[in-house]
Formats: structure tokens, C-alpha cells, sequence
């Protein structure tokens, strides 16, 4: 029985060197006793531990790529029985090299669940180390120290994750398995296992107060909770004594939640909300004017999509302009500038009607719904269709838009603004670049909306609609000059 000693921590330069001796050698996996050297270990085992010297070369052993992305990661795993299923691994690969495709054998699937548990708990490191001031300000660099309990050794893995993200400050990761140090030039790991250090500083009760502002009873699951954050790194976070409080609490915090449901704002409300109240009891505005629509408008909540809206989006331009250009809704920049076509297809629309020779300025420019509706996706807002039961209630507006501007030309740019407009549903290519008469002696044309250019994906179709549009807003041009 051959008996190899290794450090154990990490390193796949150590194992590899022992591992193609005993190869090299002959040595089947059966006839190997590897173990994890220990300070107690005495002199005569570590002389016995040194690799055998092969007595006849044989063949080299040669492995796929992932098998050394495996064994990288498996020598991080604190079970001593990794060595072994390496080397047996190892040996068997040199009779089948798809070995490791193979889902259900036993060796595999050990060790495809000690890399897992590694990159798990390398991934709770990144997430868990909590740094803490230690040293004043030197030459411009503050210095921090921070300890983590890992279960396995992953400190020299995890580090550069660690150098990467605070490059700018000196610090310390202590933990059981070891150390990593970075001065701002050269970062140092080192084996030896560390103490506990005695740490707190002002930043725990920053850590305190963003975890309770970010608790919802209302989703609390306790089964995924301690999943993502195990008991067992409580002890080392601030924040973590905050949990058996925010737990207890969360029924009733929930039940409170429910009882303001019924007079708290939605999201996004409260503009809408100020809006009402700053106008006043008797409006001053005179009557059968844009302004005072507008005013009016602005507190509109004839369908729920006022309710997430920052604002109500109306239309703008002069009172008695020829042409109004009617588009789907507002989008995530007009909603928050409360003003139609200032986004990224509003400036694609000033760029064609110049080119085609239009005034934006002598344009009335209106949406057919004055709400943005959207599905929010994290920090972003994404643009949801309306449907038509929110258009028909947003016809209200538009009606009276049209009755008081009195255009001579509409233009209706996307399907949304046509069914608006005419109540007809069809295929917009089917109408598309035609003028027709409409009730109240009125041309209408239609044509796409700014934004549809702005989302084809292929570069040669993109092109080509491009083209249409500025030819569609050459006749829009022509039609303007024939009412005048």
C-alpha cells in the first residue's frame, strides 16, 4: 500500500505532480492511501508520504480539458476522500475518455457534488465577507479586515473576486482555511489558519437599517430564506440579529399592510395625487380651451392605467394647426417628461418630418392613449401594448383634442392609433401610405410609428422602412401644401 501526504489546499499542481508519478509507475487506485497532511502529523509519515519514483515509464496519461477544470475544483473540497476519486477518475479515463459524460456513475456524480458545493460556497464568500475599518487613511488607502468560515478551501480561488472589486483600499479576508492580503500591488494568500478577530464598526448599523428597509413580510419564505442565507453565517453578520424579530413581526406587519391598502397611493400616484389637489375648487382656466383640457386631463382616471403613469402625457401644439400627428402613448421618457415624442422615437420623428420639410412646430403631436403603460423589469420600465379597452376609454380625449385643433390632415402612426381613430380593425400594411376622406370633411393618412423602425432587428429591413417612412412623410408634405 503506497501512502501519499498532501497539503490539501487547493492546489492541483500538488496533486497532479503525485498523481502522474503513481501513474507513471504503474500504481492502480486500489493500492494508494491518500491522505491530508495535519499538524500532527509526525516526520516518518511525511517521509513515507513522498510519491513513489516510477520504476518504468509507461505511456503518458493524457485527460479531456474538463477534466482539469473538475480536478481544480474538487481539491478545494474539504472531504479527504477527494484525493482518491481524483486519481481513480484519473485511471479510468484512460479506457473511457467520455467517462465524464456520463450522468449516472457513481464516481461522476461525487464529483460533479463536490465542485458544486465548492462553487457554492466560493459564491456565499462574495456574498457574505463583511469588511470593517481597521487603520487610518495611508497615502490616500483606508484598510479593512474582514473574517468568513468557509467549509472548504476557497480563499486562493476567491481572492482575485476580491482584488477586482476593492482595488482601491488595503485589506484583509481571515478565515479558518487561511488568508488573503492586498496592499494595493501584490496580493499575498497564505495557508495558515487564522483566529477570529474581535471587529465591529460604524458600517453595522448601516447593514442593520438596509436590511430591515428591504424585508417583506409579505414574501417571507423561510425555507428559501435560510437557503440563500444559511444559519450557520448568521453569527457573522450585523444584520443577522435582526432576524428573529422581522420573522416574529412579519403576520402582523402583513396584516397592517392589508389595512392600508385601501388609502395608500399606487406606485407612481402620488404626482397624480398633488395634481388634484393643487388644482383649484373653481378652475380659472376659460373653458373650450387646450389649457383647461389639459388641466383636466391631468387628473384623469377613466381607466387603472392612470394608476402607475408618473403623469398624464397630452398633446401639444398650436390651437388651430392643420395637422395633428396621433401616436399609440406615451413611453418611458414622455412619462416622466410629461410631454409626447421627446424619447427615442420622438427624435427619430423630428429627424424624418425636417428632412421631409415639415415644421414640427406648426403640428399639433398627440397620443391616442395619455397614460404609459409598461411592465416593470428591475430598474426598467417595459412598454406594454394597450388594449382596447383602455383605448376606447382614452377616446374621451382625443375626441375633444380633435374638436377643438380642428386639423384638416391626421395622421394616425401605428395600428393602435388608426383603431383609435376610425374604430376599424385591419392590417396596417393594407392602408399604410394612403390618404382617405374621413367624417367632418378630414384627410387621414397613415403610416408606422416611429418606434416600430426603432426595433427591427436586421439591418437590411430596417433600411428599407426607413425609406418608407421618409416617403411616407414626402406625400404627408405634399398633402399639408395642397390644404393650405
Amino acid at each position: 500500500m503506497r501512502r501519499v501526504v498532501l497539503a490539501g489546499r487547493g492546489d492541483l499542481a500538488e496533486w497532479r505532480d503525485a498523481a502522474r508519478a503513481l501513474a507513471a509507475a504503474g500504481i492502480v487506485p486500489e493500492e494508494i492511501e491518500w491522505r491530508e497532511r495535519s499538524a500532527e502529523a509526525d516526520l516518518s509519515f511525511q517521509r513515507d508520504a513522498m510519491p513513489p519514483a516510477p520504476a518504468a515509464l509507461r505511456k503518458p496519461m493524457t485527460v479531456p480539458p474538463t477534466f482539469i477544470e473538475l480536478a481544480e475544483t474538487v481539491l478545494c473540497h474539504s472531504d479527504p476522500a477527494r484525493f482518491s476519486l481524483l486519481y481513480r477518475l484519473l485511471w479510468r479515463l484512460q479506457l473511457d475518455r467520455q467517462l465524464l459524460e456520463v450522468t449516472s456513475d457513481e464516481d461522476v456524480v461525487r464529483a460533479r457534488l463536490m465542485a458544486k458545493n465548492v462553487h457554492r460556497d466560493a459564491h456565499k464568500m462574495t456574498a457574505f465577507v463583511r469588511f470593517k475599518e481597521v487603520g487610518a487613511v495611508s497615502a490616500g488607502r483606508r484598510k479593512f479586515i474582514a473574517w468568513f468560515e468557509p467549509d472548504h478551501h476557497i480563499v486562493r480561488r476567491t481572492a482575485p473576486f476580491f482584488q477586482r472589486r476593492f482595488t482601491d483600499m488595503d485589506w484583509l479576508i481571515a478565515t479558518p482555511k487561511g488568508s488573503a492580503a492586498w496592499d494595493g500591488e501584490r496580493l499575498t494568500i497564505s495557508d495558515e489558519p487564522c483566529e477570529k478577530p474581535n471587529l465591529s464598526d460604524v458600517t453595522d448599523e448601516l447593514w442593520r437599517t438596509y436590511y430591515a428597509s428591504i424585508f417583506n413580510p409579505a414574501r417571507l419564505k423561510l425555507k428559501a430564506m435560510q437557503a440563500e442565507m444559511p444559519k450557520k453565517y448568521w453569527k457573522n453578520l450585523p444584520e443577522a440579529d435582526l432576524i428573529p424579530g422581522l420573522i416574529a413581526s412579519a403576520e402582523s406587519k402583513v396584516r397592517e399592510m392589508a389595512a392600508r391598502e385601501a388609502t395608500q397611493s399606487l406606485p407612481f400616484h402620488d404626482r397624480l395625487q398633488q395634481a388634484a389637489r393643487n388644482l383649484p375648487a373653481e378652475p380659472e382656466l376659460p373653458a373650450g380651451t387646450l389649457e383647461a383640457l389639459r388641466a383636466e386631463a391631468a387628473v384623469c382616471t377613466r381607466c387603472p392605467l392612470h394608476a402607475n403613469a408618473t403623469q398624464t402625457v397630452f398633446g401639444e401644439g398650436p390651437r388651430d394647426a392643420d395637422v395633428m400627428f396621433v401616436g399609440e402613448q406615451p413611453g418611458d421618457q414622455e412619462d416622466i417628461a410629461g410631454r409626447p415624442f421627446v424619447g427615442p422615437a420622438g427624435r427619430l420623428f423630428d429627424q424624418v418630418t425636417a428632412e421631409a420639410g415639415i415644421d414640427r412646430s406648426t403640428l399639433y403631436v398627440t397620443n391616442a392613449v395619455k397614460h404609459f403603460k409598461y411592465e416593470p423589469r428591475g430598474k426598467r420600465r417595459i412598454h406594454q401594448k394597450p388594449n382596447m379597452g383602455e383605448v376606447h376609454h382614452c377616446r374621451w380625449w382625443l375626441d375633444l383634442e380633435l374638436a377643438l385643433v380642428k386639423p384638416k390632415l391626421i395622421v394616425a402612426m401605428g395600428a393602435t392609433a388608426l383603431v383609435a381613430l376610425t374604430d376599424v380593425k385591419g392590417r396596417l400594411q393594407d392602408v399604410r401610405g394612403k390618404a382617405m376622406a374621413i367624417e367632418g370633411g378630414r384627410t387621414l393618412f397613415v403610416t408606422v410609428h416611429p418606434s416600430y423602425l426603432l426595433r427591427i432587428p436586421d439591418e437590411r429591413l430596417k433600411a428599407e422602412e426607413m425609406a418608407r417612412f421618409r416617403e411616407d412623410m414626402m406625400r404627408i408634405q405634399r398633402l399639408m401644401k395642397a390644404a393650405a
